[in-house]
């Protein structure tokens, strides 16, 4: 029943992110920048001690750490492959101007995956506690949040209309409850576990890092967004010492 209510609640915080985005363009860089904080918090606070205590009993520190770095780079090839193609759909010598609507459904896709994702690590971190559930659950809905301000703002900025966006959100909103679903369905044994969420944690720590910073960072003010971001990782950091 908690699945269906944290099901609910991406929904809800995905759609209220694309409508956030029509309404209040000129507030996203703090948006963002809190959202970077909470990713990354996420990812330094939760998911990597846990990857770490769980996986420790089957494999070594490094071992981990090296699986992390996998689900880094993976993210990071997936990323660069949805800009190469994005590229590669404009028409020849369009290349200084705005990307065409693809590219912007290439973006959106790609955010709608990683929701996805994020429904997958909500209902394996409730396998191992409600806790760790709790806290893996929180540092998603505050990043669906921002993946509905990105997932709008990506169709709207390569062309796409109003309409075209809203369809994204929507489809960005019912992913994590596809994921969530999917671990309803099977279990994952403690080893497995341990590297998935070694995985997860080269995920957000790429998310935060490379997509949230730079974006919250550009061309506004830089005090109040690493404010923001440092409040983000705070929140996170305050949230895993209460629950625990």
């Amino acid at each position: 029943m908690y699945l269906l209510l944290i099901a609910c609640a991406a929904f809800l915080a995905t759609t209220a992110g694309g409508f956030f985005a029509l309404r209040l363009k000129y507030r996203l860089h703090l948006v963002l920048g809190f959202s970077a904080g909470a990713v990354i918090g996420v990812a330094f606070f939760d998911l990597l001690p846990e990857a770490l205590a769980i996986g420790s009993k089957h494999y070594t520190v490094p071992t981990l750490l090296t699986w992390s770095a996998v689900g880094f780079f993976v993210y990071l090839i997936l990323d660069r492959a949805v800009l190469y193609y994005g590229q590669a759909a404009q028409p020849d010598g369009d290349h200084d101007h705005d990307h065409p609507p693809a590219h912007g459904a290439l973006g959106a896709g790609s955010l709608s995956a990683h929701s996805y994702l994020d429904g997958l690590a909500i209902g394996f971190a409730f396998q191992t506690s409600s806790a760790l559930g709790a806290i893996v659950t929180m540092g998603v809905l505050t990043h669906d949040f921002s993946d509905g301000i990105n997932t709008m703002n990506l169709v709207l900025k390569n062309g796409g209309s109003r309409k075209d966006g809203l369809r994204w959100v929507v489809i960005d909103a019912l992913a994590p409850a596809a994921g969530i679903g999917s671990s309803a369905i099977f279990t994952l044994p403690e080893q497995v576990l341990g590297i998935v969420l070694a995985i997860f944690f080269g995920f957000f720590l790429y998310i935060g890092a490379s997509d949230f910073i730079p974006e919250s960072h550009h061309a506004h003010p830089k005090v109040l967004t690493t404010t923001m971001t440092l409040i983000g990782a705070a929140v996170i950091y305050a949230a895993v010492l209460f629950i625990r």
